[in-house]
């Protein structure tokens, strides 16, 4: 392991702000702060002075917005960002713009004047910018808007309800996951099988993720409530903060949502996703985990596997993070490693499969 610290650059044009961020982050013994700016363009002159491995980035500031900035710096000079978020509506959709732009993360802002919770924010800090920079800057590619799906005539149909009723697909992603998730679920047909997500995501901005998903995609989008059947067509998002499960009515899947304490500091934990699927659905479900830091989803995954289901995990390549794929394969989970791009195809192929062998039946 290396010993240099990883610099930082914090661009915020609240003074306040600016000085909490300098004391967390110079609290940690393997990250600095080199420089300070109130607004992009400063902070443009100051990044070529520094060259800090990871930028923190307000969105809201004078001059220039923060989203702009960002958008500039990716074309121009890509780095490592995480994006300093108000907590409110507008704040979750800028956040989520910012991923879609190339930020590798997000984080809230901390409530100014409280500083009891200050080592928990500490943590959150400092967790998120070790894995800014440690994470893969991947080709800027063209930011997809509301409207942009693939053409229907690009999407395969299953053509086979009994393969939409009965089968599920089911993701769990960290880091990089947003917009890993939209490039899977962009190339889903309208008719694809009941769809359950874990995404780490705060509490506040997973509703504005379902809605944008449900903007760009051929299936329907949401935040999962309790109680409500998993249908075809449809694809259901952990609330922040909640965990996740699948539970059985009848003939029926049902989203299970709760807010039992976390699973190795996870909720929503991916583990108690595939786990209940592995309990619930068995051979009937397909499991992906795509890119995130860590290890959560990699033993839930086996036991899909183990219980029959059909595994995929995101190749390194094309992961922002490797972490979680990677512990997947090292425990056996992983049937299948594909590249994002691929990853929609090799699920359809695989149900088109088994609507085959039930045909030959």
């Amino acid at each position: 392991m290396s010993s240099k610290k990883i610099t930082v650059l914090c661009v915020d044009d609240s003074a306040l702000i600016r000085g909490l961020m300098t004391e967390i982050i110079n609290s940690q013994p393997d990250m600095t702060v080199v420089a300070t700016a109130s607004d992009p363009l400063i902070a443009r002159d100051l990044v070529k002075q520094h060259n800090p491995d990871v930028m923190t980035l307000d969105v809201e500031m004078p001059r220039m917005d923060g989203l702009e900035f960002l958008e500039k710096l990716m074309r121009l000079r890509p780095m490592p960002v995480v994006m300093v978020s108000s907590l409110t509506e507008r704040g979750s959709e800028a956040a989520l713009r910012a991923l879609e732009l190339g930020a590798i993360d997000f984080v809230t802002k901390p409530r100014l004047g409280i500083r009891d919770g200050l080592l928990a924010y500490t943590d959150l800090i400092a967790g998120k910018i070790r894995i800014a920079a440690a994470a893969r800057m991947l080709p800027a590619k063209r930011v997809a808007r509301p409207g942009k799906a693939p053409a229907q005539d690009d999407v395969p149909l299953l053509h086979n309800t009994r393969l939409s009723t009965e089968k599920l697909i089911i993701i769990g992603a960290s880091t990089g996951g947003t917009e890993a998730i939209r490039e899977m679920l962009q190339r889903l047909p309208p008719d694809s099988p009941g769809i359950m997500i874990a995404q780490h995501m705060p509490a506040g901005f997973t509703r504005s993720f379902a809605q944008r998903l449900s903007g760009l995609c051929h299936i329907v989008v949401t935040e999962a409530v309790h109680g409500e059947r998993i249908l075809p067509g449809h694809a259901y998002i952990a609330p922040g903060e909640f965990h996740l499960s699948l539970r059985r009515s009848g003939a029926n899947y049902v989203a299970h949502v709760d807010q039992e304490p976390p699973l190795n500091r996870h909720r929503p934990s991916i583990d108690i996703l595939f786990d209940s699927v592995a309990q619930h659905a068995g051979k009937n479900a397909i499991g992906v985990l795509l890119t995130g830091m860590g290890r959560d989803g990699a033993d839930g995954l086996l036991r899909m596997r183990q219980a029959g289901a059909h595994t995929l995990v995101q190749d390194e390549a094309s992961c922002v993070v490797f972490g979680m794929p990677r512990e997947a394969i090292a425990v056996g989970a992983a049937i299948e490693v594909v590249p994002l791009l691929e990853m929609s195809q090799r699920v359809m192929a695989h149900l088109m499969s088994m609507g085959e062998r039930g045909n030959r039946v």
